[in-house]
């Protein structure tokens, strides 16, 4: 059973920076993509980054330019850079195993997700 661990998260000011990792223990690694989701207070759990076999990556528009995933394979970890953090940023961040889109980059959905990580918190103040 795949099981995703995140560390990083914390408490910032608006313009800063925090990056997120999740370690992914006893990984299939040929049978999943990865991705990243965020849960804001009161809204519903969205994807907002993944990365895919070769690489590829995918990011939601609010993030774009501001945010990057990337992964070691050889560590069996995937990572989340945060930069120029926003309040709107705020959230419950949750690594995930994705099953993967044929070709391109996988998008992050919910229906897509085979194993949640257990979620960090992240808080922006202004």
């Amino acid at each position: 059973q795949v099981q995703l661990v995140e560390s990083g998260g914390g408490s910032v000011e608006t313009g800063g920076s925090l990056t997120l990792s999740c370690a992914v223990v006893r990984y299939n690694y040929n049978a999943y993509c990865l991705g990243w989701f965020r849960q804001a207070p009161g809204l519903e759990r969205e994807g907002i980054a993944s990365i895919n076999k070769s690489g590829r990556t995918w990011y939601v528009e609010s993030v774009k330019g501001r945010f990057t995933i990337s992964k070691d394979d050889a560590k069996n970890t995937v990572s989340l850079q945060m930069d120029n953090l926003k309040p709107e940023d705020t959230g419950t961040y949750y690594c995930a195993a994705l099953f993967c889109d044929a070709g391109g980059p996988t998008l992050p959905t919910i229906p897509s997700v085979a194993v949640w990580g257990q979620g960090t918190q992240v808080t922006v103040s202004s």
